[in-house]
């Protein structure tokens, strides 16, 4: 909309993007019209969705996030593409949930975990272990822990890796198994050992080894729906996943991840997450580490 001139005595009307919306304020200079409603709106169905809880906080995170699927879509407001959302059940479900979740994760991250994990497999160097990572992300996470089995168990070791996200695209890259060569977290020993350098168009790429990325599985997975996992786990990973989620979330997530695990299995959870109120469930064996009872 054009503005009106501007006279000395005449103060000039406001954007139509900052006039405030019925049920809140509108932030100054935004795209789309966005209101406490919009953000209420979007708070319960991505708990819905996916358990994650929403504090007032991630107002702006979620406009950015959540408005460029409105551009996508080609929606020319949040109630417009909230109300076609939830009309239909279809992909646009994955982008709404995808565009939500936080991915940060780096090789080996809280380095600690896999010196724990190592001596773990160590003491048991010729069982068929199974482990899962149940927030894969890009894979950074994953691939620390198969290159944790195989300097562990050796190249006789047998492991097998489940990889799961509820974001699929994330969880794509993961599989893909493609990274910078200046990726953080990773010496040169383990650069020449498990990857492969991208040449030509690729340069500044590398890949990871087929020997490593045998031991692999990826699937999309929603830790708030029952887990698509039969065979038991000796070891899972769920770092910095239950601080999105309420008490009561966290308690139905972690009886899932327990009766997905064997008697004695090692759960690793992120550095500011506990899980003293389970006590029936998990016992602290270390830093973030517990032992499913």
């Amino acid at each position: 909309m054009l503005l009106q001139t501007h006279t000395r005595n005449r103060p000039e009307p406001a954007p139509q993007s900052l006039v405030a919306a019925e049920d809140g304020p509108v932030a100054e200079g935004r795209e789309f019209v966005w209101s406490n409603g919009d953000f209420t709106r979007i708070k319960a169905l991505i708990y819905k969705k996916a358990g994650i809880s929403l504090h007032d906080g991630k107002h702006a995170m979620v406009y950015s996030r959540v408005s460029r699927r409105l551009r996508e879509t080609g929606h020319g407001s949040f109630k417009s593409y909230l109300d076609w959302l939830e009309r239909h059940d279809g992909p646009e479900w994955q982008e709404f949930v995808n565009a939500l979740t936080t991915n940060l994760t780096a090789f080996f991250r809280e380095s600690h975990h896999f010196d724990i994990l190592a001596q773990h497999l160590r003491s048991k160097p010729a069982h068929n272990w199974r482990l899962w990572c149940s927030a894969a992300s890009t894979g950074e996470e994953p691939y620390s822990i198969a290159m944790t089995c195989a300097e562990s168990l050796g190249s006789s070791g047998t492991y097998h890796i489940v990889n799961s996200d509820i974001d699929t695209k994330v969880l794509a890259t993961a599989a893909r198994g493609v990274y910078k060569t200046d990726s953080k977290g990773l010496s040169q020993e383990r650069l020449q050992r498990f990857f492969m350098r991208g040449k030509g168009s690729n340069a500044g790429l590398m890949k990871v080894k087929p020997e490593l990325q045998k031991h692999m599985e990826f699937m999309t997975v929603n830790l708030i729906q029952e887990l698509p996992l039969r065979e038991p786990f000796d070891v899972v990973f769920c770092r910095n996943v239950m601080i999105y989620f309420d008490g009561p979330t966290q308690r139905a997530v972690l009886e899932r991840i327990h009766r997905v695990m064997k008697p004695g299995g090692l759960l690793f959870v992120g550095h500011a997450e506990n899980f003293s109120d389970a006590r029936n469930l998990f016992a602290l064996r270390g830093k973030t580490v517990y032992e499913r009872l």
